[in-house]
């Protein structure tokens, strides 16, 4: 689904991308705490390193120059020190600062955080925000205008400090035809709704406010799947990809199903901008002609690279392509994976299993691979080997090598472990591995699966899930291979 190869497409396309919106300086103080205060019960901080980087808006700039794309940043910062350390953070990321403008009386926003080990401690915020006054208003709308005209893509960063005022918003609407792909990454997305954007980006909180909803804790994609069709009118999107921290994300594009990301686990410390490196590599990909899918597990698979390491961090391309290439090897041995199943059963994971020959990958397996995924908090996927595929699809079939299939099918954020077995059937897999649920699609009834008497045997459950149709490697193949007939 996701390959080293797609990565370099996307920076080849080389995207001229204006980013307009709320320029903010993260600060990261990291440290050690080995005693209390002695005026208050708080912990004292002893500060070894200080560190300062582009945050808010001018990230998802910083984001955008790793991915390849030709980047112009739009915003504002204060003439202080604040503003010029953000500004030469930005130049040294090969941003484009010449649409800065800086406001005399505006202090820049910056966010301080105290680390100690992975334990952030406390945020300090300080800077003006609310409105611009006249002048700057003015200044900042035709830097707009001149670095928005001619541009491939804008992304529009709106954190709520009241920079991007109803100006902005009315000369947006003039400029709007003339923007090839509009993404709005931003606190209230309802402000943004008469631009029509191609892609919005919100968290799970900005999609619920929006629609006016709270959340159920259980099953937050869940309650917003079901009013998908409220959240693309609330937020005029054509593409909603809307993320939800550790639990991934989840793409609404209209008349598709909905397509669901997983996420690595981070620590609360490595999240900071994960959200902004998500909207970055989801545009480039969408502006590189990559469908919206394969887009959202790159975005994904960017997300993770910069959750990977503390602070405010951003996603170089050949950090992308290594963590894809990485991810997505040969398939794990029979004994290696019964050592990583027992792992994550002690760690108490629940382990869902599925099974096929997955030759041809696409959106049918891919859907049904999802719902399996959300049967446990690990998916494992055995893959018949290539004469185990002959002998029951025939001397024509497998169309891919059992290698080939593997490295697809670990491509997908969904899936966590494959393994390829030689038998017809998984049963010896699943004699070894007792997972937790056994995973077929609708094709299927648990009295036709030979697997289902030995999942039950220990304990487990047999789950059949929908299945589409239209999209079988049969017909794929059929159609292929008419089209090269003609």
């Amino acid at each position: 689904m996701i390959t080293p190869e797609l990565v370099q497409r996307m920076v080849d396309r080389r995207l001229r991308v204006t980013v307009l919106g709320d320029a903010i300086l993260d600060g990261w103080l990291s440290g050690r705490s080995n005693r209390l205060c002695p005026e208050a019960p708080v912990p004292v901080v002893e500060v070894i390193e200080t560190s300062h980087v582009p945050g808010g808006a001018a990230n998802t700039a910083v984001n955008l120059a790793a991915l390849g794309a030709q980047v112009q940043f739009v915003s504002t910062v204060g003439a202080d020190d604040a503003g010029a350390t953000l500004t030469t953070g930005l130049d040294a990321n090969g941003v484009d600062t010449k649409y800065v403008v800086v406001a005399p009386g505006r202090a820049t926003i910056t966010k301080r955080r105290i680390v100690v080990g992975d334990q952030l401690m406390l945020r300090v915020d300080e800077g003006s925000g609310g409105p611009l006054d006249g002048v700057a208003a003015d200044r900042l709308a035709d830097a707009a205008r001149a670095a928005i005209v001619g541009c491939d893509a804008l992304v529009v960063c709106d954190y709520g400090t009241g920079m991007l005022g109803g100006e902005i918003v009315a000369l947006l609407q003039q400029l709007r035809d003339g923007v090839p792909l509009l993404t709005v990454d931003a606190h209230q997305l309802a402000n943004w709704r008469g631009l029509r954007p191609d892609i919005v980006t919100p968290n799970a909180a900005e999609a619920a406010a929006v629609l006016g909803m709270t959340l159920d804790a259980q099953d937050r994609i869940g309650a917003l799947e079901g009013g998908r069709a409220a959240l693309h009118d609330a937020t005029g999107a054509t593409v909603i990809a809307v993320t939800f921290d550790r639990d991934g994300s989840v793409l609404f594009a209209d008349g598709e199903p909905a397509h669901r990301t997983w996420a690595r686990p981070a620590s609360d410390n490595h999240c900071a901008g994960a959200g902004d490196t998500f909207t970055s590599a989801l545009t480039v990909a969408v502006g590189a002609g990559l469908p919206l899918t394969t887009a959202v597990e790159l975005a994904q698979a960017a997300a993770d690279v910069a959750t990977g390491r503390p602070g405010t961090a951003a996603c170089a391309s050949a950090e992308l392509a290594q963590r894809v290439g990485a991810h997505h090897g040969s398939a794990v041995d029979a004994a290696r994976l019964a050592r990583l199943v027992a792992e994550h059963r002690a760690a108490g994971r629940r382990i869902a299993f599925t099974n096929g020959c997955f030759d041809v990958l696409h959106r049918g397996h891919v859907a049904y691979l999802n719902q399996a995924r959300l049967l446990g908090d690990v998916l494992v996927v055995a893959v018949n080997g290539d004469a185990s595929v002959r002998r029951l699809k025939g001397d024509s079939r497998p169309v891919n090598t059992a290698a080939d299939r593997a490295a697809m099918l670990a491509a997908l954020s969904c899936v966590d472990h494959v393994v390829v077995f030689d038998e017809d059937t998984p049963v010896e897999l699943l004699r070894s591995l007792r997972p937790d649920v056994y995973v077929k699609g609708g094709d299927y009834t648990p009295q036709m699966l030979p697997e289902a008497p030995v999942v039950e045997s220990y304990g487990g459950c047999v789950r059949i899930v929908d299945y589409v149709s239209d999209h079988s490697t049969t017909s794929v193949i059929e159609r292929i291979r008419g089209a090269a007939a003609h």
